[in-house]
């Protein structure tokens, strides 16, 4: 079937896979208190459920899928999800994206059922800051899962960083360098004022532009990777040849290039990381809706499509954070954390 376009032309293609809201870290930027409303148990969505709106999706276009949580590897038995996946033949990239507490355990696993990619977040290379940024001690534990994922086969690894002023801002050279190590591709994520975010300021954000003018300043010319992707981030060249990425949401937005769209743990089915209200899939798929249903459903909701989340709040100019936390207490699915990210 031809491509199914948004009313701004952009192709269905990329679907990230939310398999549970719970995490095991409680990083300031995105769900910073100890206890939340919980999605109700008997609404999560079942591995099988999770393949079959899959196999709908993929019949409409969608060929990159991405599993995320919240955690995803607090999600029991996830290699079984990931092999039911991997033996789909239109998904051409299969990825997670995981904080790393819990890979060494699993990587192996994952690689061995099929999962073609992995991106983990990290947001500093120091252990006491790292407790202060998450309110735990686990860092030993992510930097062991980083380094399994070499171990366990894999390649065209990602880290991510979200860089915050006064926090992690002077690590950037520093996370390169360890990229180079892993060996893995960084990516540093301007700080964005979603969900959890109830303490961002524009003051805390580190644009594009700057992180830039830092970097060069280290390594001489950086060099823009040309290429066509409606990846998030824009690609850059140091005159070593090694590259990173940077996800300029906040200061530049890619809204006109966003193929993404994110089914939560529960079936609600978001369009854009800032929208505030989902589509139920969860409840035609159980309510026995067939695959033609869904399709119509899932089809009417993306052509109907007008979403520019992050251009619209750039051109807020004062902006404040986009939800407050009684509005987060209402309404779990506006947490990142529920949403996937």
């Amino acid at each position: 079937m031809p491509p199914v376009l948004d009313t701004r032309g952009r192709t269905l293609r990329n679907l990230r896979v939310s398999v549970t809201d719970r995490c095991n870290l409680r990083c300031g930027y995105c769900m910073p208190e100890e206890e939340y409303v919980w999605l109700p148990r008997e609404d999560i969505l079942h591995f099988g459920e999770i393949a079959a709106l899959t196999d709908v999706f993929l019949e409409l276009g969608v060929d990159k899928v991405r599993l995320t949580g919240g955690e995803p590897l607090l999600r029991r038995d996830l290699p079984r999800l990931v092999r039911m996946l991997a033996a789909k033949p239109r998904i051409r990239d299969l990825a997670m994206t995981t904080n790393g507490v819990l890979l060494a355990e699993h990587a192996p696993a994952l690689k061995a059922a099929g999962l073609h990619r992995v991106t983990v977040s990290l947001d500093t290379l120091d252990p006491q800051r790292f407790a202060r940024l998450t309110n735990r001690t686990t860092h030993a534990q992510v930097l062991e899962g980083i380094a399994s994922v070499p171990r366990a086969g894999f390649t065209g690894t990602k880290l991510d960083t979200v860089v915050m002023r006064g926090v992690n801002d002077d690590e950037l050279a520093s996370l390169i360098e360890f990229g180079k190590s892993v060996p893995a591709e960084v990516r540093f994520i301007e700080y964005m004022d979603v969900g959890g975010a109830t303490r961002w300021s524009m003051e805390q954000v580190v644009g594009r532009a700057e992180m830039l003018e830092r970097l060069e300043r280290r390594y001489g010319r950086i060099e823009p990777v040309v290429e066509t992707s409606t990846a998030p981030a824009d690609r850059f060249r140091l005159p070593d040849g090694t590259t990173f990425g940077i996800i300029s949401s906040t200061t530049a937005p890619f809204c006109a290039d966003c193929d993404r769209s994110r089914l939560t743990a529960d079936g609600l089915w978001y369009l854009c990381l800032y929208a505030t209200r989902g589509i139920d899939l969860r409840g035609p798929f159980r309510g026995g809706a067939g695959p033609e249903e869904l399709k119509a459903l899932i089809t009417g909701g993306w052509r109907a499509r007008t979403d520019r989340g992050a251009e619209d709040r750039l051109a807020l100019g004062n902006r404040q954070p986009l939800v407050q936390i009684g509005g987060l207490k209402r309404d779990p699915h506006l947490e990142m954390h529920t949403r996937g990210g």
